[in-house]
């Protein structure tokens, strides 16, 4: 694991890891009980939180990491994290996508300290060049720092990727720092290329920095439906009122993401323009991208695999020591577990959502 380095000129800055999602995209490896981000996908030893947790290390001290997640993560969370304490766990009572998730730890964290700017990101995220990350969230910490702006991480498009939202650059402000002219949920294939041969436009990565007070100010503006849900709490943050009360109004808050709440409403929002080897993650194409394949372009994990006439595929096998043998397979994940078999095309990866809706309502739980 890798050391932290703390001084004190960041111990007004906090981290913040969402860690509440399901990843069905991955499913039958990312299950309810065990989502993605507890899984080491990468062959590393260290699953995706763990990964987010060591690369977080560097930038804030070890007791300035929080963690959101829904309660029946707590105990993955302390297993896979034991140098995380209990009150750095945000229990959420119940799933309301990123926006209110992002507020609690917001108000928990500016009751405690006041001056604080924080960095939110998901859990489950891939980031290969560490190094630039940390250069690029220092610089992110001292933009936001010197004033109010509401700021997220933007990569530069390599290909006219349709899953992921973008962000079109307006005016320059510093180095890499732009003011945000528009928000563009996933486009189809022909806007993509638009995007990508404008020059103009970034892909969202989901990462933001802000200090928690302008934050929250932004939230009494543009969403005083999330606000005002926390400002009739406020005394009680940072206290041990602060959980009876989430326990009691954190489920009546309205289920959205941040970008809809709060960035494509608010005027003070900017974007780094940044290269940091990211990815989500997303999907099974995505792990077969941003890990090392095998002379054949294959992605084999927890299996041995004799392939014959076979490329561009993933296998994986979840526990398992197992052979797998196979022939004329061209672009395919093969997921294996103790009660699952997938086998499907990756050009049809965006099948599996519905194949999980599909085994809900015909079979249940059970698998899922």
């Amino acid at each position: 694991m890798k050391q932290q380095h703390t001084d004190i000129s960041n111990t007004h800055r906090y981290c913040v890891i969402m860690c509440g999602g399901v990843g069905s995209r991955f499913w039958p490896a990312s299950r309810t009980a065990r989502p993605k981000q507890f899984i080491d996908f990468c062959g590393t030893g260290r699953s995706l939180l763990q990964m987010t947790y060591d690369r977080l290390l560097p930038l804030v001290p070890k007791e300035n990491i929080l963690i959101v997640t829904n309660s029946q993560y707590a105990e993955l969370i302390r297993t896979q994290l034991p140098d995380i304490a209990g009150h750095q766990i945000l229990l959420e009572p119940a799933r309301r996508n990123t926006a209110p998730c992002i507020a609690w730890a917001a108000y928990h964290i500016h009751a405690i300290d006041p001056k604080a700017s924080m960095i939110v990101t998901p859990a489950d995220h891939l980031i290969t060049r560490e190094t630039e990350f940390h250069k690029s969230i220092n610089r992110a910490f001292e933009f936001v720092e010197s004033g109010d702006s509401l700021l997220t991480l933007g990569i530069s498009p390599d290909r006219p990727e349709t899953g992921y939202g973008y962000i079109q650059m307006g005016t320059p402000v510093s180095d890499d720092f732009y003011k945000v002219k528009t928000f563009t949920e996933k486009p189809n294939l022909e806007l993509a290329k638009v995007f990508l041969g404008t020059g103009e436009f970034l892909w969202n990565s989901g990462i933001f920095i802000w200090k928690t007070e302008t934050l929250i100010e932004a939230l009494r503006t543009y969403s005083p439906d999330i606000a005002s849900r926390f400002d009739a709490g406020i005394e009680a943050f940072g206290t041990p009122d602060e959980l009876p009360f989430i326990a009691r109004e954190f489920g009546s808050c309205p289920s959205v993401s941040i970008d809809y709440a709060l960035m494509e409403k608010a005027r003070n929002v900017f974007v780094e323009a940044v290269n940091i080897g990211w990815s989500d993650l997303g999907t099974w194409s995505s792990l077969r991208d941003h890990t090392p394949r095998n002379a054949s372009g294959n992605v084999t994990q927890g299996c041995t695999v004799m392939s014959y006439n076979t490329s561009g595929s993933v296998f994986t096998v979840a526990g398992k020591d197992k052979l797998v043998v196979v022939d004329g397979l061209h672009d395919y994940v093969i997921a294996d577990t103790d009660d699952v078999l997938l086998i499907c095309p990756i050009a049809n990866e965006q099948h599996i959502k519905q194949y999980v809706n599909d085994v809900k309502q015909l079979i249940g739980d059970k698998h899922l």
